[in-house]
């Protein structure tokens, strides 16, 4: 039997999709060239799967045209992947910040997929190297290691190149610039930022974390920040990068809940500390130390001047680091930029200009916060195009 879509790429956006359109009575294939469903999913969360964020909303996506997800999500929400969890009986928790996690295995949600993909009786090719991909005469054709498909739909479902060991390529961007879609440059975002050796003070704080908000141009997150040996990580540094360029400063406030006055009233109630023992009171021990030798100001606070405390606060509240790059793809939980969304339906997510062309999920131009944005993104993308290529179906 000829097959209404071929979808590639048997990740979180590509499985739901091929389930969304399957069970509306599209006959659909999925080809992956990795021998096994949701390689991404089966590690994420910690191998627990961060599969949603309550608070999955537009405005905490990135994208050159940022009101693109707008409509995917407003469609298919937190709350409707929460009800296919909970109807598969899967135990799940709320974390920190609205992040939905599995209580048992991330091996549940791709079983879960791959349930949910059985019951629209979709087909799979895994293993199965893509060679050539064409049109012609209104159907694709995929030629792959595993022989030749053909359909009038098809979906690039390939993600980016975030994390290569799992099998991460830029293929999805080689095949929209051919059917003549406008690529945004990937970057790697979600990452871990390196800082020059003139930072190598703070090397000595590797596996040192604390609570900070972290700023890149105007936006801000509050999360806990991680000291490598490379240079910086943890939640707060992910979301900035996102957010960063390279060149520009990182502003990090080491004191979050502390008022600007905060060392004036530490003179006044303990003058004869130093700055080291009143930042160890706020701050982790060797963090507290690295900082106060960095600034110098020997001595008690109370023969410090004031004018010199308040400079101190300033530089603990908008510390400057400057990143020499990041730990680029290899360390990257998602990639920012990808296919460019002007060139695709917000509603259906096929292209403007190529009849029966979708891209869904990581492929394209849509990055969400750290802590189960992306997955959202995928479900509701995936939707997107599922419902579209059952309504061309039956058009």
């Amino acid at each position: 039997m000829p097959h209404d879509a071929i979808i590639l790429g048997a990740g979180g956006a590509g499985l739901f999709c091929a389930a969304t359109a399957g069970q509306a009575g599209a006959r659909v294939l999925v080809i992956d060239h990795n021998p096994e469903p949701g390689k991404k999913i089966l590690i994420s969360g910690g191998g627990r799967c961060n599969f949603t964020n309550v608070g999955a909303v537009p405005e905490r996506y990135l994208s050159e045209n940022r009101h693109f997800a707008r409509s995917a999500l407003s469609r298919y929400t937190p709350a409707d992947f929460v009800a296919l969890v909970e109807k598969h009986r899967i135990a799940f928790h709320e974390k920190t910040l609205g992040q939905l996690f599995c209580d048992g295995s991330a091996k549940q949600i791709v079983a879960m997929l791959m349930d949910e993909c059985a019951a629209g009786s979709v087909d799979f090719a895994f293993g199965a190297g893509i060679t050539d991909v064409s049109h012609t005469d209104g159907r694709f054709s995929v030629t792959t290691s595993a022989g030749m498909f053909t359909a009038p739909n098809l979906v690039i479902a390939t993600g980016g190149p975030a994390i290569p060991k799992l099998g991460a390529t830029g293929f999805a961007y080689q095949l929209g610039k051919q059917f003549g879609l406008k690529i945004i440059p990937p970057r790697p975002a979600l990452v871990p930022f390196t800082l020059p050796q003139g930072e190598s003070l703070f090397r000595e704080l590797a596996g040192v974390a604390a609570d900070v908000v972290a700023s890149a141009g105007k936006t801000a997150f509050r999360e806990a920040a991680l000291f490598t040996h490379k240079g910086l990580s943890g939640p707060a540094m992910l979301q900035v990068s996102s957010y960063w360029r390279h060149g520009e400063a990182i502003a990090v406030d080491f004191l979050p809940d502390a008022p600007v006055d905060w060392l004036l009233a530490a003179k006044r109630q303990r003058p004869r500390a130093g700055l080291k023992s009143v930042l160890a009171a706020a701050l982790p021990e060797r963090l507290a130390t690295a900082l106060a030798e960095t600034l110098g100001l020997a001595g008690e606070l109370g023969n410090q001047k004031d004018a010199a405390l308040a400079a101190t606060m300033g530089r603990l509240k908008a510390w400057a680091f400057r990143p020499d790059g990041t730990e680029g793809f290899a360390k990257a939980e998602v990639t920012a930029g990808g296919i460019d969304t002007a060139g695709l339906s917000s509603r259906t997510m096929m292209a403007n200009q190529f009849e029966g062309l979708f891209a869904i999920g990581e492929a394209v131009d849509v990055t969400g916060w750290l802590g189960g944005y992306n997955f959202q993104w995928a479900w509701a993308s995936g939707f997107a195009a599922g419902q579209a290529i059952a309504e061309r179906k039956t058009a």
